[in-house]
């Protein structure tokens, strides 16, 4: 194998780890959203339930129903996505030795030795 193979090689491996980390960016980017969409139409459907509880009625069927297929909707997005992220690190887990985006954009740092007393 010449010099300019292994070159070849090692950009190829490089880019392959880029695409990795940006490609995990992109999922959690898309499962911290839907999980803020959830966030909202829960908030959306309080209100609602709460304005309606004010006024000593009840939230109209229809109503209800919208918001609550509404939140249905987002949170199970926010859990497909959150499940992705969690399936890609058990699988960053299993393999440890295999460079994947997990480990390079990982939100929490790694933790501290203990110390002795």
């Amino acid at each position: 194998m010449t010099i300019w193979d292994k070159v070849k090689e090692g950009i190829d491996k490089a880019g392959k780890a880029a695409h990795d980390v940006i490609d995990d960016g992109k999922t959690r980017l898309d499962a911290y959203r839907a999980r803020e969409s959830a966030d909202k139409a829960a908030e959306a459907f309080g209100y609602a339930l709460f304005r309606a509880m004010e006024l000593g009625q009840e939230l109209d069927t229809d109503s209800r129903n919208r918001l609550m297929q509404s939140l249905r909707e987002r949170d199970a997005d926010a859990h497909r996505l959150e499940a992705i992220l969690a399936n890609e690190k058990a699988a960053d887990a299993a393999a440890p030795n295999a460079p994947h985006s997990a480990d390079a954009s990982s939100a929490t740092p790694p933790s501290a030795p203990p110390t002795q007393v």
